[in-house]
């Protein structure tokens, strides 16, 4: 089964896909997109291209577990993509996948415009990663 990713950024959407085997997680994209409604349509679409079974949506919770408006942010975009999709839908705790990124990119050494780049997409990977290493 494919298990694809979204990381919401505030500028940029991250998304990431699994292997068909849910071992490995791999970037597929970013989307630039600030509306909310056009970025909906275009994860969904993302999802169908992907043949994913399953979406799993980061949800950015505080360091103490409190959700603030980014996280009901993430549950209503959530909510919205399963009425789009036949897929289901699920949200998974980001916390940290940010700075687990920007870590990835020091070690990479990736700098400036591309870290900017990509940093949504390989936050997207951390979230699948993490979830699909919970499964095992």
């Amino acid at each position: 089964m494919v298990i694809m990713a979204v990381d919401l950024g505030k500028a940029r959407t991250g998304i990431a896909a699994s292997d068909k085997t849910e071992y490995l997680a791999y970037p597929v994209e970013v989307i630039a997109e600030h509306n909310r409604d056009r970025l909906l349509t275009k994860v969904a679409d993302k999802a169908r291209e992907l043949k994913a079974e399953l979406v799993v949506v980061g949800l950015p919770k505080n360091m103490d577990g409190s959700e603030g408006e980014s996280a009901r942010n993430a549950r209503e975009f959530a909510e919205k993509l399963s009425e789009e999709i036949d897929s289901e839908v699920r949200l998974w705790d980001e916390r940290c996948t940010t700075i687990t990124a920007h870590g990835y990119m020091n070690d990479t050494n990736t700098r400036g415009k591309k870290r900017k780049a990509v940093i949504d997409e390989v936050a997207a990977v951390v979230i699948l990663q993490s979830f699909l290493d919970s499964r095992r």
